[in-house]
């Protein structure tokens, strides 16, 4: 049998075949379906196939489109930032330049309203000393510029001129560490010395710890220095506190309180002017009566004596005056007794009710 299929393949195979398909015919007219089983098959053989290709292909187009997309958005977001940062480079420039504008022309206003003759200068650098507060400014001896004179802005003093070129000068700041001008404080016109600390503040030196400083006070050039005119204001008391023999008087330069000014004023010739009265709490107007008549300043006593807190000097000569009149002593007699000052004073005897026992006295001089 297996000699005789291997002799006959062909033709066993082609009536296979033969019968295969009298068979499918068969169904297809029992089913009555218009489409042949072998289009069928072949449809369902290749449909997942088609599926996948598809698939691929669509997500291959998706991802291309998106890419070239998401590069024309790259490209459209590194354009979009570097206008922004143009367009705020541009405006901090036109700010920078508004307020120096600004500046100019308060600069320029103060100038012309100040007494004082002065030439407007630009900072236009520093020097590489890290130890000194010196800044170099564009003046020099064609603008008759000198050693020594001051250097002034419209909200305070600066500093002065230390050394002098043709078209530049050196001007040490008032926050340098060998800095040193004269001051008076707005209120009370207590005296002291400025000098620099080497950072944003300086310091009043020399007032005694019985003179009257207040925080917040206003301190402004003495012209004691014959560097800075009188009147110019220097800076607020931040910080005011008692030391061993002097006050501690920290002071915030008006000046630098914007930042460090680039435009200044060098004055040439100086003018001194008056301590300007205290500021009002308000920048409004208001309407103040006059003082009622007939009655005495609080400030001033009546016998026209100050009312300033007394210092240690005072209470020694007041003691020393009642030691005095207690030995019936007179100052500036030639032929009076010098008083024991070593017997201190006791109160008087109250006599009755009526006696004033407020007034101290001395025991009597044994020698009258």
């Amino acid at each position: 049998m297996e000699v005789l299929l291997n002799r006959y393949r062909n033709l066993t195979l082609l009536v296979a075949v033969i019968l295969a398909q009298l068979a499918l015919l068969g169904y297809q007219r029992r089913s009555n379906q218009e489409l042949r089983p072998i289009r069928v098959w072949a449809v369902t053989a290749v449909t997942p196939l088609a599926r996948v290709i598809e698939a691929a292909r669509s997500n291959t187009s998706r991802f291309l489109s998106d890419y070239f997309v998401l590069l024309d958005v790259r490209d459209e977001n590194r354009r979009m930032r570097a206008e922004l940062d143009r367009v705020n480079m541009e405006n901090q420039y036109l700010k920078t330049e508004l307020a120096t504008a600004d500046r100019a022309r308060a600069l320029e206003i103060f100038q012309k309203t100040s007494p004082s003759k002065t030439i407007a200068a630009h900072v236009i650098g520093d020097t590489t000393d890290s130890s000194a507060n010196v800044v170099i400014v564009d003046r020099g001896t064609t603008s008759k510029i000198e050693a020594g004179m001051a250097v002034i802005v419209a909200d305070g003093i600066v500093g002065k001129v230390i050394s002098v070129y043709p078209t530049a000068s050196f001007v040490m700041l008032i926050t340098d560490p060998t800095f040193a001008a004269g001051v008076v404080s707005q209120k009370n016109h207590v005296r002291g010395t400025l000098e620099g600390e080497g950072h944003s503040t300086v310091r009043i030196k020399y007032v005694q710890n019985e003179q009257n400083v207040a925080e917040g006070e206003w301190f402004y050039t003495s012209g004691d220095d014959r560097i800075f005119p009188k009147g110019r204001p220097v800076g607020q008391a931040s910080v005011v506190r008692p030391g061993k023999s002097t006050k501690d008087i920290f002071v915030t330069p008006s000046a630098f309180q914007n930042g460090f000014p680039e435009e200044v004023l060098i004055v040439v010739e100086g003018v001194h002017a008056e301590i300007p009265e205290s500021p009002a709490p308000s920048s409004q107007p208001i309407h103040l009566l006059p003082p009622p008549t007939g009655e005495a300043n609080p400030s001033v006593s009546p016998s026209g004596a100050s009312t300033q807190p007394p210092t240690d000097a005072d209470r020694l000569y007041e003691q020393y005056k009642q030691i005095g009149e207690a030995q019936n002593h007179v100052y500036g007699a030639p032929k009076s007794a010098v008083p024991n000052y070593n017997m201190p004073l006791v109160p008087q005897p109250l006599a009755g009710k009526t006696g004033d026992a407020s007034k101290p006295t001395a025991p009597p001089h044994p020698n009258p």
